[in-house]
C-alpha cells in the first residue's frame, strides 16, 4: 500500500493518467469481449436483410468487408445509415434496397 501511497503523493499526475489508461483498456476488452460473444452466435449469421440494418451489420453478418457493400449501395463506408434511411434518401421502397442486397449476398450454403 505504501506504493500505491508514494505514486499518489510524488507523482500525482502520471497516477491518475495510468489509471485513466487502464480504464480505457478494460473499456476496450469489455466491448472486445461482447461483440466476439454476439458474432460467434450462429444465429447472427446469414442474416436475412431487414430495414432496421446498416449495411456495415449484413456485412458482419454475412462475413462481407462492409466497405465493399457499402460502396455498392452508394452509401459513404464507416456511414451507418439503416436500409430503411437508405431507401427515404432514394425515394423508393425498402424492399428494392433489400433485393438489391441479396443479389450482393453470396448463396447460402444448402441446410
Amino acid at each position: 500500500m505504501s506504493a500505491i501511497r508514494h505514486l499518489w503523493t510524488h507523482h500525482r499526475l502520471v497516477f491518475i493518467a495510468f489509471l485513466g489508461a487502464c480504464l480505457v483498456t478494460l473499456g476496450f476488452l469489455v466491448r472486445l469481449t461482447v461483440f466476439t460473444l454476439y458474432w460467434a452466435d450462429p444465429s447472427h449469421s446469414d442474416l436475412a436483410p431487414e430495414p432496421w440494418m446498416t449495411p456495415g451489420y449484413i456485412a458482419h453478418s454475412w462475413g462481407l468487408p462492409p466497405e465493399d457493400l457499402a460502396r455498392a449501395l452508394g452509401v459513404t463506408p464507416g456511414s451507418r445509415p439503416t436500409l430503411q434511411e437508405i431507401a427515404r434518401e432514394r425515394g423508393v421502397p425498402v424492399e428494392a434496397i433489400i433485393n438489391e442486397i441479396k443479389a450482393l449476398l453470396p448463396a447460402r450454403p444448402s441446410e
